[in-house]
């Protein structure tokens, strides 16, 4: 079976920091990315990384950044001047597959997630 947990929420101020944790399990991924839901929205990409790229949401730009281990199972998220509106349960969802005509911003993209980790942003 494969499943991937997140770690890492928490509450934050405004302008503080958090970084997210999602360990997988079984064989690496070739994609791995993280995506956010607030209450009463529809679940919003944040940020991918593959083996030689990444992508950020606008919103994001400047502030989050990706990475990932070399056992490639592994993805963190480092956010850094966290405003309010980055409060949401963010998650993490990773693919075995690459296709390069796909669009990898769309959750629906993703074959394996994990449960979810709540990130509070106080201002």
């Amino acid at each position: 079976q494969v499943h991937l947990v997140e770690s890492g929420g928490g509450l934050a101020q405004a302008g503080g920091s958090l970084r997210l944790s999602c360990a997988g399990s079984g064989r690496s991924f070739v994609i791995m990315g993280w995506f956010r839901q607030a209450p009463g929205r529809e679940r919003e990409f944040v940020s991918w990384i593959n083996w030689s790229s990444t992508t950020y949401a606008d919103s994001v730009k400047g502030r989050f950044t990706i990475s990932r281990d070399n056992t490639k199972t592994t993805t963190y998220l480092q956010m850094n001047s966290l405003k309010p509106e980055d409060t949401a349960v963010y998650y993490c969802a990773g693919s075995r597959t690459w296709n390069g005509r796909i669009n990898y911003r769309e959750a629906r993209q993703y074959d394996y997630w994990g449960q979810g980790t709540q990130v509070n942003v106080s201002s």
